[in-house]
């Protein structure tokens, strides 16, 4: 069983997901167990966090538009609609994945939904200040701390307003309980595998201030804990950038 000490240091092991060879059938059902995943530990409310705070820093604006990048199924981001009802907000998201399965499970869900545009598209090759806020939940723990940094000035790039992180806490407790539901609600080999290995690639706050370093004067990268363990990082650039 898991020691205190294992998760010290992130995992460098790569997930499943991360091998875009494979995939088909069985990775769909894979990303709709991991819907009922989402649901349970709360992933929605980090994204919903960062959002509204960008959009409050932003002036409260009538429209804003969210990308959001290695979306999968952009379940997530129900909640974000959800929000915008209720406070009157005009908001248009484009969910970005660069698997076809992705792109297909995020179609079907959000069918009929003219709020939502799907792209199968990569990070590095979107256009800069595509949109307001730029997404990524539980994307950047796929990520090498060595190239994180990269990723994360592309996405301030893409962004106009600025960058939500929203990932996982490393910590043997999160492991415990993702490991348990993982086993009890999948047989999928993706779910059963990449959950576990998820949390034990996912952040402290140590990476995030080391993060911030890597960032430099450009921009300022801000964190809070979030339940069920996880982290939401605002991301902004700085004045001097």
């Amino acid at each position: 069983m898991l020691s205190r000490t294992t998760l010290r240091e992130r995992a460098r092991e790569p997930e499943l997901m991360d091998d875009f060879a494979s995939g088909g059938p069985e990775l769909r059902e894979a990303l709709k167990h991991l819907r009922r995943l989402n649901r349970l530990f709360g992933a929605s409310g980090p994204a919903l966090y960062g959002v509204k705070r960008l959009w409050r820093e932003a002036g409260r604006p009538a429209a804003w538009t969210l990308l959001d990048v290695g979306c999968g199924s952009g379940d997530v981001n129900r909640a974000l609609l959800r929000w915008a009802g209720r406070s009157g907000v005009d908001l248009r998201i484009v969910l970005v994945d660069v698997t076809d399965e992705a792109c297909e499970e995020a179609r079907e869900l959000y069918r009929g939904e003219s709020r939502v545009e799907v792209r199968r598209a990569d990070l590095f090759a979107l256009p800069p200040r595509s949109a307001d806020v730029v997404t990524a939940s539980q994307m950047a723990h796929h990520f090498a701390d060595d190239e994180l940094q990269a990723a994360l000035e592309r996405m301030l790039d893409v962004s106009r307003a600025g960058v939500v992180l929203a990932d996982i806490h490393r910590n043997w407790i999160a492991w415990l309980a993702v490991f348990a539901a993982t086993r009890l609600l999948s047989r999928n080999r993706y779910i059963r595998h990449d959950g576990p290995l998820s949390v034990a690639k996912g952040f402290r706050s140590e990476d995030w201030a080391r993060l911030d370093r890597r960032m430099g004067e450009a921009a300022r990268l801000e964190y809070a804990w979030r339940p069920l363990f996880r982290y939401a990082a605002v991301v902004t650039r700085t004045q001097q950038s």
